[in-house]
């Protein structure tokens, strides 16, 4: 009989004063008011180290929540995702703080260009020693296209066909543009990089041309790991040939199992094996010392739910203003060029249960779109195996009501029941890069990744000449 697999946490976090759980900022304890102080993120990669998670998935987007009655002035009132500080910038905070923990962050490749992009990623990799992964977005906000000079967002598809490419420019950067041992270090010799082993791309492709080199030497894994959250056909033929890991949202275990099987099934038709991606629910932990206790928390912060930030948040997701809707009203499956996913959970959660727009909006204002696991910590373990083992899944994405109190106690009560049980680890891999923890197999993409696949223009390696 095979060994039952670890459980693998991430922390679901984004700078800003509210992410998951719209209207928890006012509870009396929640800190997420401070994220704008540099001690705070500190505090959190420390607790979130102390704790062997695998690392803090960082979300993001370019834009504003100004679907819900056409305006942003509900998601600037209470606070949703809104003001928003640059995820990037965390990183070198929390990394001078830890060893071990991953960083995984959001970046919408739609509006920034491949050349610049690599090497920040590359210089973040770097200055975490192999610590960085990306988390790859197409965007899904009007808003953030408007403002970045487009009358409104590219359609959905068409996003990752030009993710696709996108993705094949910074594999060539990373991969290919400078080899190993191009950099030598030779102060006697005076030379610091040897140029026969810098090789220009030479990419001319439909939506980008990069003829030249990469800015940055070689990080230490080179491409970042790769994340990608996308769970609609295209967004999962995409995982299945870029991601290592992917992160679904889903308000049951029969959503959950059907995006589990068809990322997995996707990754082998890439050409990939199913277990070269590792898959993250989000969920939300309320525990205490009794069962108690932990129910007696769940009622508290339900008071501070926000149903109007709440439908905020579900109208940017969706692309569906629900303010237009009676809060009693039933929520069916529209196909929209937001975020299909968000609706489609609801619709196919229990085929006989019909979500209203006042459930959707109490369901998602404490943790977002994935389930709440209440109890103690016997209690709150049992749930998490029953989830993972039913699901297929690797992990979960853990968001929080109350920052950092909900994080400090899944640390400090799940993770030790878990080590007690054989289903979670009790120590980091020593000195390894971030795919090296998670995957165990080194610090380069695996060579049946996409990554590994990718070859400079006209199967030849260009020459630094042909850059000029």
């Amino acid at each position: 009989m095979s060994q039952a697999k670890p459980i693998r946490f991430n922390a679901f976090a984004m700078n800003t004063v509210g992410h998951q759980s719209p209207g928890l900022w006012t509870h009396p304890r929640d800190q997420s008011h401070r994220y704008t102080d540099p001690v705070y993120w500190q505090d959190l990669a420390r607790l979130l180290e102390r704790g062997r998670f695998d690392g803090v998935f960082l979300a993001d987007v370019l834009g504003v929540y100004d679907v819900f009655e056409g305006s942003a002035a509900a998601a600037l009132k209470h606070g949703v995702q809104l003001p928003l500080g640059d995820p990037l910038a965390l990183i070198p905070l929390m990394a001078s703080v830890t060893e071990h923990l991953g960083f995984g962050v959001t970046c919408a490749l739609t509006y920034e260009h491949p050349y610049s992009f690599a090497r920040r990623l590359s210089t973040l990799d770097h200055l975490t020693r192999g610590r960085v992964g990306w988390n790859i977005v197409t965007g899904y906000l009007d808003s953030a296209a408007r403002n970045l000079g487009l009358e409104q967002q590219i359609g959905h598809d068409e996003r990752y066909d030009l993710a696709d490419e996108y993705l094949d420019v910074v594999y060539k950067l990373w991969e290919l543009s400078w080899e190993d041992g191009a950099v030598v270090r030779d102060k006697t010799g005076k030379l610091f990089t040897d140029p026969a082993k810098v090789h220009a791309i030479g990419h001319r492709g439909e939506h980008y041309r990069v003829p030249g080199i990469h800015l940055s030497e070689p990080s230490p894994q080179r491409t970042p790991v790769l994340y990608q959250a996308g769970t609609s056909s295209r967004g999962k033929a995409f995982a299945g040939r870029h991601a290592e890991c992917v992160f679904v949202s889903g308000p049951s275990q029969t959503v959950l199992r059907g995006y589990v099987d068809g990322i997995r099934a996707a990754t082998v038709a890439a050409g990939r094996a199913a277990d070269d991606v590792l898959i993250y629910a989000q969920a939300l932990i309320i525990t205490g010392a009794t069962e108690q206790e932990a129910q007696a928390k769940l009622a508290e912060y339900r008071q501070h739910i926000d149903i109007e930030a709440a439908l905020a948040l579900l109208s940017g997701w969706t692309g569906v203003d629900f303010s237009r809707y009676p809060l009693d009203a039933t929520i069916e499956y529209l196909d929209t060029q937001a975020g299909r996913t968000a609706l489609a959970s609801f619709s196919s959660a229990d085929p006989s249960k019909r979500w209203t727009v006042r459930e959707a909006a109490e369901f998602i204002g404490l943790g977002g779109r994935g389930p709440v696991l209440v109890g103690n910590p016997a209690q709150v373990a049992d749930q998490l195996i029953a989830w993972a083992d039913a699901t297929g899944l690797d992990g979960f994405n853990l968001t929080y009501a109350v920052a950092h109190e909900t994080l400090r106690e899944v640390v400090e009560l799940i993770v030790p029941e878990l080590q007690a049980r054989g289903r979670y680890r009790r120590e980091y891999q020593p000195g390894s890069t971030l795919r090296q923890q998670l995957f165990g197999q080194g610090d380069r993409l695996k060579t049946s990744h996409a990554g590994r696949q990718v070859r400079l223009q006209n199967d030849k390696q260009a020459t630094l000449e042909q850059a000029a």
